[in-house]
């Protein structure tokens, strides 16, 4: 499957839609991010259950700057609407693989239970919360 091309039009939708989702903060200009893209695209069609998008951090300065983007390319993960995973650099093939595989194989609700004992009054709020940023 190619890849879709995330906006701040369409980026809570998609979200939203999409079980699971992969999106590579990236720029035009950023050699580790074209470098990265064939990596990406690989894995897109190795995973054709998954969705795969891509934010171009120039032309969405908005959304890149809600996620507080500073180094590309940054990989995020969302599952069920809950960032899992996001980390800059670029990955190998091998480390992207086991990266998704390491994705699939998480409980979501025992993620979510973490996330509600890590809010205020819960135990451990001194943890963050979803890692998606507050509107």
């Amino acid at each position: 499957m190619a890849t879709v091309e995330l906006t701040k039009e369409n980026f809570d939708r998609t979200v939203s839609d999409n079980p699971f989702v992969l999106i590579d903060f990236w720029a035009g200009w950023c050699r580790p991010c074209l470098q990265f893209a064939p990596v990406y695209e690989k894995a897109s069609e190795a995973n054709p259950d998954l969705l795969f998008a891509k934010v171009d951090t120039e032309a969405q300065q908005e959304l890149a700057g809600a996620f507080q983007i500073s180094s590309i390319p940054t990989l995020m993960i969302v599952r069920d609407q809950v960032a899992i995973f996001a980390q800059p650099g670029a990955l190998p093939e091998a480390a992207l693989t086991d990266l998704i595989a390491q994705a699939r194989a998480l409980d979501m609700d025992e993620v979510r239970a973490k996330i509600a004992s890590d809010r205020p009054g819960g135990a451990g709020a001194e943890q963050g919360g979803s890692g998606t940023p507050e509107a």
